[in-house]
C-alpha cells in the first residue's frame, strides 16, 4: 500500500509500505478520512522532512485486525485516533497530576510506543490499541475524523474558562480557531470576538455565533475597545498560530486578563515583556487533551452543540493530497478543514 509523507518544504512524497500486522497490543484500521491538521501545514512549509506519525494524525476508521492482547477492540468497531488514559504509572500520575501523564504525552506526539512508521494519509494503519476510541455512534465520519482536533480545544478552553458574560477573543478563524469560539459559547462567554484577516472566515465565525468579526490590526484594537468600553478581553484565545499574535493577544487583554495559547507558531516571537508586566497578564497553554476530555468532547458533538460540518469544506482522493496542501498552504484557497479519503 502506498502511505503520503511530508519529505521536504512543500513536497509530499508517496511511500510503499507492506500492509500492516498487529503486534499483540495492537490494532489495525482500515483509513476512512483523516483530516490535514495547521500542523501538517506547518510541516509542509519548513525545511526538512516532517515526523512520519505526526504527518496525518487525525483519523478515524473500521478495526480490521487486533493484536492477540487487545480486548477492548474488535474488529468491525469504528473507531477515531485518540490519547490512552493517565497510567497511573509515570511521576507525574504518581504526583497526583493525573492530567498531566507523562504516557498520555507520548501518545498526544506519537512517540515510544505510540510510534508509527507512517500517519493516516494511507488505506490503513496499525497502532497500539489504546490510541483508538470507539466513535460515537450519532456522529457521520467526518464529524468523527474532526473529534481530535476540536478536543485540543475543548482541552484549552475547559483549561482556560471563561467566566459567565466575560468578553472573549479567538485569534484567527481556522478550524481550531472557529472550534474554540463555539466551546467559547458552550462556557459561557458573554461576548465573542473573532480576529480573522480573511473575510470568507469573518463571515464563517458570525455564522457561527460571534458576535463581532473583524479583521486584524488597528481596526481589531478599536473594536475591542468599544466593545469593553476601554477594559480589553477577558479572555484571549491565540489560535492563528503566527509568531506576532503573540503580543497581539496582550494587547487586546484587559489588565489581569487571560492569554490562552493554543496555535502553534512555527518561529520565534519578539514581545513587549513590559505590556505583559504592567498588565499582569495570566498565561496558559494547551497542548492536547486527556481520554477524559475526548470523550465529552465527542459526546458534545453528538449533541449538535457543537457544528463541525460548517468547517468541513471538502474531501479529497489520497492521489490528490499534494494539491490539497498547496491549497490550504496558500491562504487564499477558501478551504478550511479538507479530508483526505484513502478509499
Amino acid at each position: 500500500m502506498k502511505a503520503a509523507l511530508i519529505t521536504e518544504k512543500e513536497t509530499i512524497s508517496f511511500f510503499e509500505f507492506d500492509d500492516p500486522d498487529p503486534d499483540l497490543d495492537q490494532v489495525v484500521v482500515e483509513i476512512t478520512l483523516c483530516g490535514i491538521c495547521g500542523t501538517d501545514i506547518h510541516g509542509f512549509n519548513t525545511p526538512g522532512p516532517m515526523r512520519a506519525s505526526i504527518c496525518g494524525h487525525e483519523w478515524t476508521g473500521i478495526v480490521s485486525k487486533t493484536g492477540d492482547e487487545v480486548g477492548r477492540i474488535k474488529e468491525g468497531d469504528r473507531v477515531v485516533v485518540a490519547v490512552p488514559p493517565s497510567c497511573g504509572l509515570c511521576v507525574s500520575c504518581q504526583a497526583g497530576q493525573m492530567d498531566k501523564c507523562n504516557t498520555v504525552l507520548e501518545a498526544t506526539v506519537a512517540a515510544g510506543r505510540f510510534d508509527t512508521p507512517h500517519g493516516g494519509f494511507a488505506p490503513r494503519i496499525a497502532v497500539n490499541h489504546w490510541r483508538t476510541v470507539i466513535a460515537d455512534s450519532r456522529l457521520s465520519d467526518s464529524q468523527a475524523a474532526q473529534i481530535e482536533p476540536t478536543t485540543i480545544c475543548f482541552h484549552a478552553v475547559r483549561s482556560t474558562s471563561p467566566k459567565l458574560g466575560d468578553v472573549v477573543l479567538v485569534q484567527g478563524a481556522g478550524p481550531i480557531g472557529l472550534t474554540t469560539l463555539q466551546w467559547a459559547q458552550v462556557a459561557g462567554a458573554g461576548t465573542v470576538i473573532s480576529v480573522e484577516p480573511d473575510p470568507l472566515r469573518r463571515e464563517v465565525a458570525l455564522n457561527l455565533g460571534a458576535d463581532y468579526a473583524v479583521e486584524a490590526g488597528e481596526k481589531a484594537l478599536e473594536l475591542v475597545q468599544e466593545v469593553t468600553k476601554g477594559l480589553g478581553a477577558d479572555v484571549v484565545y491565540e489560535c492563528a498560530g503566527v509568531a506576532p499574535a503573540l503580543q497581539s493577544a496582550v494587547d487586546f487583554a484587559r489588565r489581569g486578563g487571560t492569554v490562552s495559547l493554543i496555535g502553534l507558531a512555527a518561529s520565534d516571537a519578539l514581545t513587549k515583556p513590559a505590556e505583559w508586566l504592567r498588565k499582569e497578564i495570566n498565561v496558559s497553554a494547551s497542548l492536547g487533551y486527556t481520554h477524559e476530555e475526548f470523550e465529552m468532547a465527542m459526546s458534545y458533538v453528538a449533541d449538535s452543540e457543537i457544528n463541525l460540518d460548517a468547517i468541513h469544506t471538502g474531501t479529497v482522493p489520497l492521489k490528490d493530497i499534494d494539491k490539497a496542501f498547496s491549497d490550504l498552504s496558500s491562504g487564499t484557497s477558501g478551504e478550511l478543514k479538507i479530508l483526505v479519503d484513502p478509499r
